[in-house]
């Protein structure tokens, strides 16, 4: 099996296992500009060199050698399941993709006869009804994810600790999994612990958000998406996520961590 959505600096100086909708944006140009000096022209997800990808057949061999030897730091980014769904929605049911059109095709025809969801559209400034339509999305999340029916799970909805489990259960270990909450804390750590060949001031480096602006914005607080029949599909998605990245599941308000994540605990739950 590998390493699927595993990163890899060309100087081999730290590897990434990419979670979707948690900050990879700008931790793969992060990572592309510490080895070369300058950001990716693009969305760094379409790069096609400069920055080993397991998804590229010539960086296969070079992320496997280097993760079984636990050469390099390594390190994952999670965020709270609450807006990660939230952001989920919104960028890839309700938004209108990078190439002008709706994500994966005729996903969003069969949500809106199937489960009733509505997505508002850029010619009416996406009105509809958002809270209704998000926690009828979550009917349908929760039903890809327990019965892979009317699809398999997408890997923006999944629970992140299935993303972060295959690079331990293939053999890796993570030296730090930090927060998108506290992202700039986080990636410090990261590169103070490593050598790049060119220095990086996170304080300079702009957000990629590469979602942004090609859907409605959301127009109520976090907490107001989730009621209780919404935070209980919410817990029998992502408990363990809650559970192992330490985020508060009785209170979709507190979007910030409420302990430290055990690095043991991780490799041990997630390993099997």
């Amino acid at each position: 099996m590998g390493f699927p959505g595993t990163w890899m600096t060309e100087s081999e100086s730290v590897v990434y296992r990419v979670v979707p909708k948690c900050a990879c944006s700008t931790i793969g140009q992060i990572m592309y500009y510490s080895d070369h000096g300058e950001f990716f022209d693009g969305d760094i997800h379409d790069s096609k060199d400069r920055l080993h990808k397991w998804a590229q057949d010539g960086s296969q061999k070079l992320i496997e050698d280097n993760v079984l030897a636990h050469k390099s730091y390594a390190f994952t980014c999670v965020r709270n399941p609450y807006t990660r769904v939230l952001s989920s929605f919104f960028d890839k049911i309700c938004g209108i993709q990078r190439n002008g059109r709706r994500y994966r095709g005729n996903l969003v025809p069969l949500l809106i006869q199937k489960y009733g969801i509505e997505v508002g559209d850029p010619d009416n400034g996406f009105e509809f009804d958002q809270v209704q339509s998000f926690r009828r999305f979550l009917l349908f999340a929760r039903d890809t994810i327990r019965w892979r029916r009317p699809m398999d799970p997408d890997i923006h909805w999944s629970a992140m600790s299935g993303h972060v489990s295959t690079f331990i259960a293939n053999g890796g270990r993570y030296d730090n999994i930090i927060w998108t909450e506290k992202f700039n804390e986080g990636m410090q750590q990261v590169l103070d612990a490593v050598e790049t060949p060119h220095e990086v001031a996170l304080k300079d480096i702009p957000r990629f958000n590469e979602s942004e602006g090609h859907g409605p914005k959301r127009a109520h607080p976090v907490e107001d998406y989730f009621d209780d029949l919404s935070m209980h599909l919410i817990y029998e998605i992502f408990k363990q996520d809650f559970d192992l990245f330490k985020y508060d599941f009785e209170n979709p308000s507190n979007k910030m961590p409420i302990g430290e994540i055990d690095l043991d605990e991780v490799h041990a739950k997630l390993g099997d």
